[in-house]
């Protein structure tokens, strides 16, 4: 499950490249806060704790701004496509008891049957889970299963609260065995 990070926001009414650079290079990431019918609010926090935090898909942050404090989540994050540095960040205001809608890393555990490959077609799932319990992700255990072993959104089993927005119809995990193992074995069949 996601943790709650807290971090310390400065209200900043600078704007533009310029500001944007001058905060960048004081170790400040701009950053704007929304939701809720609320007026936007920009800020600025550190940018090596948030660094830290937006690592993990989905995080949820306690953000201090001003002394008052804000439950948001990481909606999007801007970042320079050569040095990987974070330019901006986009967060969401959620309430305790909320639902939200996010995308759910799926990571594969286990190992298929002998000679087998299990092949992930999916690597995320949408869900709508509670704000404060959003999973880090779904897992999909493929331990001993055979060639043409098919799993589905819908059979993943999902933590408590959650509810697939996917099609439940929609491939995640396909279990085949290699093309040339089929042929290899009747090439030594007819050998011998």
């Amino acid at each position: 499950m996601s943790e709650k990070n807290q971090l310390v926001a400065k209200v900043r009414d600078n704007f533009g490249k310029g500001a944007a650079r001058k905060l960048r290079a004081a170790g400040q990431t701009p950053a704007v806060v929304y939701g809720h019918g609320t007026d936007p609010v920009h800020v600025s926090v550190e940018t090596h704790p948030l660094s830290l935090i937006v690592r993990h898909a989905n995080a949820i942050i306690e953000l201090d701004i001003d002394g008052r404090s804000e439950l948001v989540l990481v909606k999007d994050v801007q970042k320079d496509p050569v040095r990987q540095i974070i330019e901006h960040i986009d967060l969401l205001v959620v309430k305790q008891g909320e639902t939200v809608e996010v995308e759910v890393p799926v990571h594969v555990i286990g190992e298929s049957f002998s000679g087998t490959n299990a092949l992930q077609e999916l690597n995320t799932l949408r869900l709508s889970v509670p704000a404060t319990s959003i999973p880090e992700n779904v897992e999909v255990n493929v331990d001993g299963l055979e060639d043409g072993t098919q799993i589905l959104a819908g059979g993943i089993a999902l933590p408590a609260g959650a509810e697939l927005l996917d099609d439940a119809d929609q491939l995640v995990v396909h279990v085949v065995a290699p093309r040339g193992a089929a042929s290899d074995d009747e090439a030594e069949a007819a050998a011998e």
